[in-house]
């Protein structure tokens, strides 16, 4: 049944927790608001008919200039550990969580606006988010969702004549965003930490109630136990997703960690073109602490540090049996997943040797990561001379060790009995030809600051099929020019 804004179902569970949990505050409207992009895929989890945003007042309900009803917006208050040091309040300081919509199919989605002016939390900021932040993570959001990676969701891209000031003077915008819900790790710490250990049991059962129901019926320890043990489960898969397909998130605190396991809070990522295992999409990581190679242990550490908001009722050798049950999860993801990439689905021994010297030869020769992996999908080993693997070659500047791995490779490949055109439409299902690389999103961003939006539907086009040919949109596929490899990504974008 689709809807109209005004017919939207609410159902505002978050607002049954004590009111210290968050502070009500109404979105500040920007400035000659107008709609920059929309996403129907992101309606249809609202029941919201994509029509709606073509009305005149689509922009006003999200802008803040009109209520929309049932909703009731609210900025939570969390803490976290950012850059490994503990932050005793955060909180929503630039977004606001419209409410919670009740989809047909009874799912909830959290409602909310990103860049919607300041809040209780915002300390020195202006709540404000800029154009190009916002199309980062509408694009990246929606090109993860598209690649079947746990993500939060995004609706639409509202931008405006207002001027924001970072580096420079940009204009404002609002992203507004879908997700089951955006608690974080550090909405546990931010209890734990004040010695309000009734908060941390009130919120861990407000969310085991509304997502892990089958644990409700568990005495407390063993509650809160199995609660922790799938979070970290879902965070230990989430992240090997995100090693297997090329992502640095860039700013892993325990702030931006969802308790759900999902993509949270897009701002200085990046997806791999070069394969350098040390790659930091942030510049203001200056440390490397959140390096692509740096994400697994990182993710364990904040994981640490939910774990120990339950230590008043969980002993703390059962909690540590939790995290340590991380590394196997992980792992056993992590293998599957760069096993189905290389056309691999009935392990053998010598499997993890030969995975490892194909990445030491992506890094040695600094070779295009999605790319390689896509043609290593077309090559044929058992024929050396096949032009399938002359192009794979032509990624690397050492062909002779590519052509002598080709040969341990077709070895392999030989044990698996599976015909060429089978095991190649296998891996190609499974190693993506179109990511979001930085550059063609920047290419995005500077034709919309320009007023020009089309870009930002085509790109997001090609990004719903990342594992499909798309012959008519080959150049998207192709690795970055000489300055799209230099590119600067901040906290502020």
């Amino acid at each position: 049944m689709s809807r109209t804004l005004e017919t939207l179902v609410f159902d505002n569970t978050y607002t049954t927790l004590p009111e210290d949990y968050y502070s009500r505050v109404a979105p500040t409207p920007l400035r000659g608001a107008r709609l920059v992009a929309f996403n129907p895929e992101a309606a249809a989890l609202l029941d919201l008919d994509p029509s709606e945003a073509a009305r005149p007042d689509f922009v006003a309900y999200f802008n803040g200039e009109k209520a929309l009803p049932g909703a009731e917006p609210l900025a939570a208050l969390y803490a976290g550990h950012q850059f490994g040091v503990y932050v005793p309040q955060l909180g929503d300081g630039r977004a606001l969580l419209l409410g919670e919509v009740r989809n047909a199919r009874g799912e909830r989605w959290d409602l909310q606006v990103k860049g919607s002016g300041r809040t209780p939390y915002s300390r020195m900021g202006d709540g404000r988010a800029v154009l190009r932040s916002t199309i980062r993570e509408y694009l990246g959001s929606e090109a993860m969702h598209a690649l079947g990676i746990p993500t939060t969701r995004a609706l639409c891209i509202i931008g405006s004549d207002e001027p924001v000031y970072r580096e420079t003077v940009e204009r404002g915008a609002l992203l507004v965003r879908l997700a089951p819900t955006h608690v974080r790790f550090g909405s546990f710490e931010v209890f734990f930490h004040r010695r309000r250990l009734a908060d941390v049991a009130r919120l861990a059962d407000y969310v085991i109630g509304q997502f892990f129901p089958e644990l409700q019926a568990l005495g407390e320890e063993d509650r809160f136990a199995a609660f922790l043990q799938e979070v970290v489960n879902r965070t230990a898969r989430l992240v090997a997703q995100w090693q297997a397909v090329g992502f640095a998130h860039g700013v892993l605190n325990t702030d931006n960690m969802s308790i759900l396991g999902l993509t949270l809070d897009y701002g200085p990522f990046g997806f791999l073109d070069d394969y350098d295992p040390h790659f930091i999409c942030n510049h203001s990581d200056v440390t490397g602490r959140y390096a692509f190679n740096q994400q697994p242990g990182i993710a364990l550490w904040n994981l640490r540090c939910l774990a120990q908001t339950f230590l008043p009722w969980v002993p703390r050798e059962r909690l540590v049996d939790s995290l340590n049950a991380f590394r196997d999860v992980f792992f056993d993801e992590y293998e599957r997943l760069m096993f189905a990439k290389l056309g691999l689905h009935h392990p053998q021994p010598g499997d993890a040797e030969l995975l490892a010297d194909w990445l030491e030869l992506l890094a040695q020769n600094r070779a295009d990561y999605t790319l390689a992996f896509r043609r290593l999908a077309e090559t044929v080993p058992e024929d050396p001379v096949h032009p399938a693997n002359a192009r794979l070659q032509d990624l690397f500047v050492d062909r002779e060790a590519v052509a002598a791995w080709l040969t341990k490779y077709g070895c392999r490949l030989a044990q698996e009995g599976v015909p060429s055109s089978e095991r190649q439409a296998r891996m190609r299902s499974v190693n993506p030809k179109y990511i979001l690389r930085n550059y063609l999103a920047q290419i995005a961003i500077e034709r919309a600051e320009e007023g020009d939006f089309s870009e930002i539907e085509r790109l997001l086009t090609v990004l719903r099929q990342p594992y499909a040919e798309q012959p008519e949109a080959a150049r998207y596929a192709e690795p970055p020019p000489d300055w799209g490899r230099r590119l600067e990504i901040s906290c502020s974008s």
